[in-house]
């Protein structure tokens, strides 16, 4: 009757799910705060942190979880959603280049999760469990 939950054979899921969700409240964290730690002058280039930060997302949430069309767009919305509660905040300001960069970002970590780089979890998780 009910269809079987396809698991995705990590023995450490939860751990490995645990720090993406950790890591999705510190870029909520970082996106509202009225003073961010600023990045290295080198590094100092908004939308490539803005991309970087959201591939990191989705290829840590396409390793963690079974793979699911709800995860890209969970992290789009949030991005999309943190951007508007910057503009209404009155500190940070709204900017939907953001946005763009945001979900350019998740559909960059999207294809790594799905390629040979998507790998390497299950196998960190392979050699912890013994």
């Amino acid at each position: 009757m009910f269809a079987e939950i396809e698991k995705n054979g990590l023995r450490f899921e939860k751990v490995w799910q645990g720090w993406a969700w950790a890591m999705v409240a510190v870029v909520v964290w970082l996106s509202l705060t009225p003073y961010p730690p600023q990045p290295p002058s080198f590094l100092d280039w908004d939308k490539a942190q803005h991309c970087v930060a959201y591939a990191g997302l989705m290829y840590w949430f396409g390793m963690s979880f079974v793979r699911h069309w709800r995860w890209p767009v969970f992290l789009i919305a949030l991005g999309v959603g943190l951007e508007f509660l910057q503009g209404f905040g009155g500190i940070r300001t709204f900017d939907a280049f953001d946005m763009l960069a945001n979900s350019l970002g998740v559909l960059i970590g999207l294809f790594m999760a799905r390629s040979s780089m998507g790998q390497w979890l299950a196998v960190l998780d392979k050699a912890l469990a013994g």
